[in-house]
């Protein structure tokens, strides 16, 4: 299965607009953003757990990187409420499964095997940094090698210089809209800027955004 699988390709997606789709497990209904593969695949994934419902024991051969936007997340390791964000390396087990149920943002497959960190962090708990402009404030979650992870808050009215994305740039719109002169997203916006892209982006209402860069060279 390919979807939004050329990383050179831009790629914008409202998941609102998106259906739920069966997973494997009942209970567990996936909207899928970017997938190459079959079940077991390279994939950037929301994902529903329905009261109660669980999913099997697994490994993750390449890796799990999430963070919970509603209900609570849990494995046998603990639970995590929104906001949390979590790695899981390459080659680590869990059983996952969700009481009163959740959503969570997810990518599989995309963690380098030296990229060790396993990281469980509540957002809500963490020191916030300014950003580059006035307006943006920072939440560094992760980076090795090329690769970075934050969440990024703006203000009303921010807008930020026009920069290039070396090695691409993918966002998730978690709370307001974001926009740059290719289009507006609101919350629920997936989008991903291929390597070399170039944008001016800015946010008239404010809005909180996951940001990952430098993952796609």
């Amino acid at each position: 299965m390919k979807i939004n699988a050329d990383l050179n390709q831009r790629a914008v997606i409202e998941t609102e607009q998106l259906d739920w789709q069966a997973s494997p497990m009942g209970g567990v209904q996936r909207r899928m953003l970017d997938r190459d593969g079959a079940e077991v695949a390279r994939a950037t994934s929301l994902v529903k757990y329905a009261p109660g419902s669980h999913f099997s024991a697994h490994t993750h051969g390449g890796g799990e990187e999430f963070f919970v936007l509603e209900g609570i997340f849990s494995d046998e390791h603990g639970d995590y409420p929104p906001g949390t964000y979590g790695r899981n390396p390459v080659g680590s087990s869990h059983t996952p499964f969700s009481e009163a149920g959740c959503t969570i943002f997810v990518k599989l497959w995309q963690m380098s095997p030296e990229d060790d960190q396993q990281k469980v962090i509540d957002t809500n708990a963490e020191h916030w940094l300014p950003g580059m402009v006035r307006g943006l404030s920072v939440l560094p979650l992760h980076a090795h090698g090329t690769e970075s992870v934050a969440l990024v808050k703006w203000e009303s009215g921010t807008k930020f210089q026009t920069h290039r994305h070396w090695g691409g740039e993918e966002i998730f719109v978690l709370e307001g809209t974001f926009a740059d002169e290719q289009g507006v997203y609101p919350q629920g916006t997936w989008l991903r800027n291929p390597p070399n892209s170039i944008h001016t982006p800015f946010s008239d209402e404010g809005c909180l955004i996951y940001v990952k860069t430098g993952h796609l060279s």
